[in-house]
């Protein structure tokens, strides 16, 4: 997968806010907690989400703050960030829509097997597609600042996975619905679990494996838990998952008009195309330190990964039923998504 260089923000479009004659003055403060599921050194916190804080404060010149709560600090598990942004219990929240399963069906679309072809045209693929329909529907008790995607899924596992016969009778952990359909369909017996959750299931036994994308293995040290990591040659990933930032809507609403439009400035597409980058580059330092432990990278040919790709359809088809039979066209949430992968990839 060829990487190109999206990394864009909107922080010459805030600067001109701030700086314009008769510009803001900013007479009111708003602290706002961010809650989110993952640790501190990992890539979305410490590389994504504290720059976009800083950005924010220092556009504001400190009248707009957020404050970072990591890995649960505030209470509760992952499947309940959305309902506590949602709720007013944190002002923002920080998750994947796959953690509260068959809530956020049209999400779905973006993590359906060998959809992704490129992590930032599909985050601004994702973004555009909840400004046009998703925010309207499935996020309407909240207000969406951004949606974006990580890089390609990689299977990390204790035994080699060098073909698909391979995933036969292994225990591989997945982060949501769709992609744990995925894993049985490929042979595997998929067992549902966050993030936070991988490091104690693969050295109890729980798992085999892990799918996840190499930039958040480093914050796991799943390295040093398991020797090989299967990658996927070609021009599409095997999965990627659907992240958000949440925002409780009183909230966003209440917000004066000044610092309201140096939020949306900061979020939206500019949000979606900055954290997908992030976590896009942050994929090959981490890979180099499976590299360095000497750990085997299988990479699978066109070949293999066509017999996968075969192996894998059926989701893709029961999940076209299933949002037919919620009255969502399924085949044209697909269609308007490739269109936009591959328009934001030109």
């Amino acid at each position: 997968m060829k990487r190109r260089e999206f990394l864009k923000t909107g922080a010459a479009g805030v600067a001109a806010i701030a700086a314009a004659p008769g510009g803001p003055a900013w007479a009111q403060s708003t602290t706002m907690r961010l809650h989110q599921f993952l640790p501190p050194p990992a890539v979305v916190p410490s590389k994504i989400l504290k720059p976009w804080g800083e950005r924010l404060a220092a556009a504001t010149d400190g009248a707009l703050n957020i404050q970072h709560f990591d890995a649960m600090s505030l209470g509760g598990r992952p499947p309940e960030l959305f309902d506590q942004a949602r709720d007013g219990v944190v002002d923002l929240s920080m998750t994947l829509t796959g953690y509260t399963p068959g809530r956020f069906s049209r999400s779905e679309v973006f993590e359906l097997p060998f959809m992704m072809t490129n992590p930032v045209a599909t985050g601004l693929a994702y973004q555009q597609m909840i400004e046009e329909d998703f925010q309207q529907s499935e996020f309407s008790d909240v207000k969406i600042l951004a949606g974006w995607v990580h890089g390609p899924g990689v299977l990390h596992s204790i035994d080699p996975i060098t073909r698909l016969e391979d995933m036969a009778g292994k225990t591989m952990r997945g982060p949501t619905r769709v992609i744990n359909k995925m894993l049985a369909e490929l042979g595997a017996e998929p067992v549902g679990l966050p993030v936070p959750a991988i490091p104690e299931a693969i050295s109890k036994g729980v798992v085999n494996g892990t799918v996840i994308p190499w930039e958040v293995t480093s914050a796991l040290r799943l390295s040093e838990l398991v020797g090989n990591h299967t990658e996927f040659n070609g021009t599409e990933a095997l999965y990627t998952a659907t992240i958000i930032l949440a925002m409780n809507k009183s909230q966003y609403e209440a917000l004066p008009d000044e610092l309201r439009e140096v939020l949306d400035a900061e979020s939206g597409a500019n949000l979606a195309r900055f954290a997908s980058q992030v976590m896009w580059d942050q994929d090959a330092p981490a890979r180099a330190t499976a590299v360095d432990a000497g750990n085997n990278i299988i990479q699978l040919d066109e070949a293999e990964v066509a017999r996968w790709k075969a192996a894998a359809e059926p989701v893709t088809a029961a999940w076209i039923q299933e949002m037919e039979d919620k009255g969502i066209d399924g085949q044209a949430l697909i269609d308007r998504a490739k269109a936009l992968i591959a328009e934001n990839s030109a």
